[in-house]
């Protein structure tokens, strides 16, 4: 395993690839799934500026069995036929189906697998480390460590930096609290030059300026363009008008989300799968718990999506 060009080639948009579900059973859509990963490639997502996320957390990987996930991850390998990487969600509770996801992940083809602290106990750094090491050691495959501290354990930068040693490990994907101590930039400062940094914290000019080369961008499922134009502008250096970016087009659909997590229903994805569903693409709802927040906020995200200048929104009701 080449780390070097495994690191390179995390590099850019990092884009969770939505499950797509039919009605009414819920059943994997792969053809629906088929579709949007060539729509982002027909749009101008390619080895040079994306990852495809396949079965993360917008792609309801907590809500699909091993099989499941193996198929959808097997799809968007498929679809993508090269031209884009893929990582695996390979997020799980058990270090014996880590080892199987990682070994899955490998076969199909794909360049990564993303892993977090198990989450429901409360794992020590020791247990966190033997996980990542099983993972390691079950398939020759890039790792990406996850720092998903709101399910589980927080990853210290003393641990980061034991999980740098491992020689699977390419990226950090991060976020971390707010506060005085600056934690995520101290972080993306100490491990830039050694791994990939993805900015799970929105933090992209900032980031950036430290080293961070990829990005978490939910924007690009239904405007795959906005994303390409961030990376364009931050290798620029054009700090003014990414944050101009920031604020005018993507805070309008985060401030969304946030609200439809506090009054009507958690998970991730859906949002995505919405604004999906409003340029014309495939789109579905969430499996439950998630409860369906289309026809509850279509109108509001048609109007957050006109107001921020995306293009496509097709018409609502008159």
């Amino acid at each position: 395993m080449d780390r070097d060009l495994l690191r390179k080639k995390l590099e850019g948009c990092y884009i969770t690839v939505p499950t797509m579900f039919r009605d009414p059973g819920l059943e994997v859509d792969t053809a629906a799934i088929q579709r949007h990963v060539a729509f982002l490639t027909k749009r101008g997502i390619n080895a040079d500026n994306g990852v495809l996320l396949a079965g993360g957390a917008a792609g309801d990987f907590s809500t699909m069995s091993f099989d499941e996930r193996a198929l959808v991850a097997q799809t968007v390998v498929e679809a993508a036929g090269g031209r884009v990487p893929v990582a695996m969600g390979a997020q799980t509770t058990s270090t014996r189906e880590l080892r199987q996801l990682a070994k899955t992940a490998q076969r199909l083809g794909c360049d990564f697998i993303q892993v977090s602290c198990p989450f429901y106990f409360t794992h020590t750094e020791d247990d966190f480390y033997e996980y990542v090491a099983a993972a390691a050691e079950a398939a020759d495959i890039g790792i990406i460590v996850y720092n998903t501290f709101w399910t589980s354990a927080g990853i210290s930068i003393g641990m980061a930096e034991r999980l740098c040693a491992i020689p699977n490990v390419v990226g950090l994907k991060w976020a971390t609290p707010r506060t005085d101590a600056m934690e995520f930039e101290d972080t993306v400062s100490h491990f830039a030059r050694r791994l990939t940094i993805i900015d799970n914290n929105l933090l992209f000019t900032m980031s950036h300026m430290m080293g961070a080369r990829a990005f978490e961008v939910h924007l690009c499922n239904y405007w795959p363009e906005w994303g390409i134009k961030l990376l364009d502008r931050l290798s620029a250096r054009d700090y003014p008008e990414v944050q101009r970016m920031m604020v005018d087009e993507a805070m309008p659909f985060y401030k969304l989300w946030v609200e439809i997590e506090k009054t009507y229903t958690s998970g991730d994805g859906y949002l995505d799968k919405l604004c999906m569903e409003l340029v014309g693409l495939d789109s579905s709802r969430c499996r439950p718990p998630t409860r369906d927040v289309r026809e509850k906020f279509r109108e509001r995200a048609r109007r957050m999506m006109i107001e921020s200048g995306v293009p496509g929104v097709i018409k609502g009701k008159e």
